[in-house]
């Protein structure tokens, strides 16, 4: 059973959650992306069940729907956010008037857990970079290795990233301006390593940007580059470097790591990365606890015997 066999009242709701997301709530285009493909899934499973329009969908199915996902072998991580995604679908039919009540209103997603963040230490960042930094001096050599330099010189996430514009550097102040979750403006600080990477590739991208092309990095034809090059490049040089081959949010997760091994405390990392809530910052602080502890034995008066 495929896509083809999706009516057209299915389509049409589809394309309606789609501009939905993207006009109304302003969702990154990575999470619009990720929720139409799973309520596009969803269609498929239900016209497999003949449940021809979001009208005659029901809780029971929903169910059904994630159940056959588990049973795929789908992450936790993915069925909560199928769940999420069908939560979100399901409460724009019923304020549309497509569904007469909201089936997803009680459906319930799977516990995630709070698996520690993977990272990399700091001599196998080190020596990510320092692989990366002996290239052969080709356009795309000096851009994947200003790419890594920047991920871990600014803890930016892969979205981030891919949406620089060349206007967004500030190489008097070695900063950032980076756009994030919600279309909130943060500027973020960069090293001089970070900073010789980027000038090394600004010297050369005109070799690859096509004309009136305003992305800081792009791709082999010359358009804004896509996160899946970004996430390809750091997989790669990873793995080519001898490190445990990562995405770039372990890369990030891995600089805010250190950040906060190196002493900075846990609000101005917050700002580092654009967390709205220092809850999910303080995931971080499980690899600093040995820091942590040896700064209290130091420095608080009733720390020892």
């Amino acid at each position: 059973m495929g896509d083809e066999q999706v009516t057209p009242q299915w389509r049409e709701a589809i394309d309606g959650f789609e501009r939905h997301l993207r006009d109304e709530r302003s969702r990154s285009a990575h999470t619009v992306r990720a929720y139409v493909a799973d309520i596009g899934d969803l269609s498929v499973f239900c016209a497999g069940r003949a449940i021809d329009s979001p009208a005659g969908l029901d809780l029971a199915a929903l169910r059904a729907w994630l159940a056959a996902a588990t049973m795929d072998g789908r992450s936790r991580a993915t069925i909560a956010r199928r769940a999420a995604s069908a939560r979100a679908f399901t409460a724009w039919c019923t304020r549309r008037g497509l569904c007469s009540v909201d089936p997803g209103h009680r459906l319930v997603s799977p516990r995630v857990g709070n698996r520690m963040p993977t990272v990399l230490d700091q001599s196998q960042a080190h020596q990510v970079l320092e692989f990366a930094a002996r290239h052969d001096g080709s356009p795309l050599a000096l851009r994947d290795h200003a790419v890594l330099e920047v991920l871990y010189g600014t803890a930016i996430r892969v979205s981030e990233i891919s949406g620089l514009d060349v206007d967004d550097v500030n190489d008097a102040n070695r900063t950032l301006r980076v756009l994030g979750k919600g279309n909130k403006e943060r500027t973020v600080p960069y090293g001089v390593p970070a900073g010789r990477a980027l000038d090394a590739w600004l010297g050369v991208r005109g070799e690859l940007a096509t004309a009136g092309e305003s992305a800081l990095f792009v791709g082999e034809r010359g358009a804004r580059i896509d996160p899946r090059v970004v996430r390809s490049v750091v997989r790669r040089m990873t793995d080519a470097a001898g490190v445990p081959a990562i995405a770039p949010h372990a890369m990030r997760h891995s600089a805010a790591t250190h950040v906060l091994e190196g002493g900075a405390d846990l609000r101005s990392v917050q700002e580092l990365l654009g967390h709205a809530n220092l809850a999910t910052t303080q995931r971080y602080t499980h690899v600093s606890v040995e820091r942590l502890r040896s700064t209290f034995e130091q420095a608080h008066p009733r720390s020892g015997n």
